[in-house]
């Protein structure tokens, strides 16, 4: 697989493990160690935790495995940002329209 796809996958896993934790969270920093190649068309297991939690920062560990094996793993740091930030372009506006509908009116969208 294309070290680009695992180093978003850890990222995703990592940063909606942050979100959770604090919503809203952005990547500020992460670094992915490869450490076997990873197959496609195989069912593989990824993990993250949330290490430490210092204001505004919040350090997240990942783990991508093929059953035991440790394939790659990444460590990186999220901050909370202001929900403004995502509010700030027009996809965000929209996005935070949609879910306000979503939320306030149990409307379909």
């Amino acid at each position: 697989m294309h070290g680009g796809i695992v180093g978003a996958a850890l990222d995703e896993a990592c940063g909606l493990l942050a979100t959770w934790h604090r919503f809203p969270a952005v990547t500020a920093r992460m670094v992915v160690r490869y450490r076997r190649p990873v197959a496609i068309n195989r069912t593989l297991r990824i993990s993250s935790r949330v290490t430490a939690n210092r204001g505004r920062r919040i350090e997240i560990a990942g783990e991508l495995r093929d059953r035991d094996e440790l394939l790659a793993e990444a460590d990186g740091a999220f901050l909370h940002v202001p929900l403004e930030h995502f509010l700030a372009t027009p996809e965000g506006r929209a996005a935070g329209e949609f879910w306000a509908r979503r939320l306030g009116g149990g409307q379909k969208g």
